[in-house]
């Protein structure tokens, strides 16, 4: 099994007429090709967790995610690699078809437990968790999206991937936020930062990551919550339209969870003159293409 290789990452630059009208440069930073499992900003995420999994001399790996997780998957991944258990806590009933991304946990072989969404809500409680220990000793545990400060801190090396110092501005999704955090506490100074939240129902984020942003950083971030078309793993007709448009003009393929949602929301912000001509933005794609999959075929090109 091959690790992650942080050397395939490119830097996209991206020709739009839209672009050439506004007078601003648009980059994708790839991290989509570091692995076709562990990808995007799975690794990051995941990195200082395993380096902690292994100072511990722990015997195995729990976490948590939904049937097309890509960090359940990621998890999975990284369990085989270093040839140890692991457990994926699945929220939601046992269906009666496995979604793809769940055979493919089970390939690695990750032991899967079924929980129901109103227990799965409990995944971060003291008392769930003492429960896990119980029942799986000397498993280390991950939380959800590989968050919390060691997730937050490998996130603060997604930029080190680049010269940051080329950019004016840097856009990212954000669901759990360790992404958003981690990027935000390694900027520049006077380097602006964009976030999207993909899930329905966030507001208010500046506050909500005053503990996990520096108060400096924290003020070069803004937030734009009326991109998440509908939710988290929802979608429209026009977000798979611009998915589809937007790879025939730039060969980027995106996803409809994160980057897609990303995307449409740059452009979009791009058409109302939110970034000022001469901003140089790089966009980050955050992989999770695997979770497309789960859209009928033949609805995306890619």
């Amino acid at each position: 099994m091959q690790p992650p290789d942080l050397s395939r990452i490119t830097v996209d630059q991206i020709e739009l007429p839209l672009l050439k009208e506004k007078k601003i440069n648009l980059y994708v930073l790839r991290l989509d090709k570091i692995h076709p499992v562990i990808s995007g900003n799975k690794w990051f995420k995941l990195k200082y967790h395993l380096e902690e999994f292994k100072n511990g001399r722990y015997k195995g790996i729990i976490s948590f995610g939904g049937t097309w997780s890509n960090h359940i998957l990621a998890v999975a991944y990284a369990a085989k690699l270093n040839k140890v258990s692991s457990i994926g806590i699945i929220r939601g009933e046992e269906p009666a078809e496995f979604s793809q991304t769940l055979k493919e946990c089970i390939n690695l072989g990750m032991q899967l437990e079924f929980v129901s969404r109103e227990f799965y809500k409990l995944k971060n409680d003291e008392q769930f968790l003492s429960g896990l220990k119980q029942k799986f000793p000397g498993f280390y545990i991950i939380p959800e999206g590989g968050a919390g400060q060691l997730g937050g801190k490998g996130a603060t090396k997604i930029l080190q991937q680049v010269n940051k110092n080329d950019y004016s501005h840097i856009t990212c999704a954000i669901g759990t936020g360790t992404m958003m955090a981690g990027i935000a506490n390694s900027l520049s100074v006077g380097q602006q930062l964009t976030g999207i939240p993909v899930l329905k129902g966030i507001n208010d984020l500046k506050v909500q990551f005053t503990d996990t942003i520096y108060k400096d950083k924290l003020s070069c971030c803004s937030f734009f919550y009326d991109y998440h078309f509908g939710g988290y793993a929802r979608h429209t007709r026009e977000l798979l339209s611009f998915m589809n448009d937007f790879f025939k003009q730039t060969e980027v393929p995106t996803d409809f969870v994160y980057t897609g949602k990303l995307a449409y929301a740059v452009s979009e912000l791009i058409q109302k003159d939110h970034f000022l001509p001469g901003s140089n933005i790089l966009m980050i794609h955050s992989g999770g293409l695997q979770g497309n999959a789960s859209l009928p075929e033949g609805t995306l090109i890619f």
